[in-house]
């Protein structure tokens, strides 16, 4: 039977592609190996070889026009496979003379270019019905959703079902009603919804590196856990991000003057100071005086209504063995600077060891991720539901600012809010973030 040419899918986003050039004609001889044609992608240029040796027939892959991953271009004959050509019209097969003595279809027929009847290229079996054709994708697709291939319309070459028509498929099955028959479904609708793209499996990664280039470290159940919860929140939280740059010089002296003034106490190791400020202590007070002061911020979104929050429930991420966990600051708006540093140590500590209780990391207002003492300028994080806002703090660096016309050195932090875009705006976020810079500014406010 004849070897189908397809689109490959040379990119993980790649969903359509373009043959930049064939470097083969129709009827020309080919060998397995040999470049039959060059794909162009967004990204780069990549040469398909030949999957078999024969005769090139029914090209129809087109240069410089999108075509759908998997869908084929040509196929591949063998000496004693009998060639049917493809009629110009799309599902029509010609009706000149074929090669080799062979009868021609009748023109109702939808059967693959086949010696042996009932059998598509791919060694699919298909029946007289044009929707049973089937690209593989097309397949897969239906499958998942549940529909039989038969069943829909096929828009491709020689009715074949691509990928297009099972996704209008899916969304006529959605909006139709229960006794509606199937048949009757319309299959082209205005905007059909795209499948979600599913990631690559296990063996097609593995597949990309050669055997004893790597080992396997199996995934523990704290590492699953958060790739499934950043993956839902990247998925169902529209983000947005704002960035602004705040100046440390007044909080790093008001530190100093704070740790100094710092009481002693007695424990097991003799007399040690009864707190010691970090910047991310006042981080953390600041973020949850500016939620206070600006309160439509401070919410979580459900699908049925806002949730305004009346206190400032700080979560910070803390990097721990085979991940990160975010131990929260209760009340974080009422505490002083002194407890909000102790409370963080002491939950910093048992968080490492896992030793956390589970209210003591669910849950939460808004939360704050830190990576300035790794020299990290700016980032941007991802939101930890119900959170609608969680800000990402770079390095306090000296840098050149312009002050009155005049070049100063400043020490200067770029912080990152990122927003669920639900529950805060654009111009909410910023009224936010102005806030909190107005914290870090001034830090006396923090003492109040």
């Amino acid at each position: 039977m004849p070897t189908e040419v397809i689109l490959p899918k040379v990119d993980m986003d790649m969903a359509t592609g373009q043959i930049s050039r064939w470097f083969a004609e129709e009827g020309a001889r080919v060998k397995k190996g040999d470049v039959l044609f060059e794909i162009e992608t967004d990204k780069a240029a990549m040469e398909i070889d030949a999957p078999a040796s024969g005769t090139l027939r029914n090209v129809t892959g087109k240069e410089r026009v999108d075509i759908p991953v998997g869908e084929p271009v040509a196929w591949i004959y063998a000496d004693d496979e009998v060639y049917a050509p493809i009629s110009p019209q799309v599902g029509e097969m010609s009706a000149k003379p074929t090669e080799r003595g062979a009868v021609p279809p009748t023109s109702h027929s939808f059967a693959p270019p086949s010696a042996q009847p009932g059998i598509s290229p791919t060694g699919g079996e298909i029946g007289q019905s044009q929707g049973e054709r089937a690209t593989p994708l097309a397949r897969r697709l239906a499958r998942e959703a549940g529909l039989k291939i038969a069943e829909i319309q096929g828009s491709g070459p020689r009715g074949r079902v691509v990928r297009a028509d099972v996704e209008a498929a899916v969304a006529a099955k959605g909006t139709a009603t229960p006794a509606q028959p199937a048949d009757e479904i319309p299959v082209e609708v205005p905007s059909a919804p795209v499948p979600a793209p599913k990631p690559m499996s296990d063996d097609q990664v593995l597949k990309l590196f050669a055997e004893g280039s790597y080992e396997l470290v199996p995934h523990d159940n704290m590492r699953k856990t958060i790739a499934r919860r950043l993956v839902e929140a990247k998925s169902a939280i529209p983000h947005f991000y704002l960035t602004l740059d705040c100046e440390l010089d007044a909080l790093l002296a008001l530190r100093t003057q704070l740790n100094a003034a710092a009481p002693m106490r007695k424990t097991d190791k003799g007399e040690v100071p009864a707190y010691k400020l970090s910047v991310n202590d006042m981080v953390i007070k600041a973020m949850a005086m500016a939620l206070m002061a600006v309160p439509d911020a401070n919410a979580s979104w459900t699908e049925n209504a806002m949730v305004k929050h009346k206190h400032a429930d700080v979560g910070v991420a803390v990097s721990i063995p085979g991940g990160l966990i975010t131990p929260i600051i209760r009340h974080a708006d009422e505490k002083t600077l002194s407890v909000i540093s102790n409370e963080m140590k002491d939950l910093a500590s048992r968080a490492r060891s896992r030793k956390l209780k589970p209210e003591e990391y669910q849950g939460g207002t808004t939360a704050v991720s830190n990576l300035g003492m790794f020299g990290i300028k700016d980032f941007a994080a991802v939101i930890n539901p119900p959170h609608a806002t969680i800000l990402a703090v770079g390095a306090g660096e000296e840098r050149a600012v312009v002050k009155k016309g005049e070049i100063k050195i400043a020490t200067v932090m770029s912080v990152t809010l990122s927003t669920d875009h639900r529950a805060v705006d654009g111009a909410l976020g910023a009224e936010l973030l102005g806030a909190f810079k107005r914290m870090i500014e001034n830090p006396m406010g923090m003492l109040a």
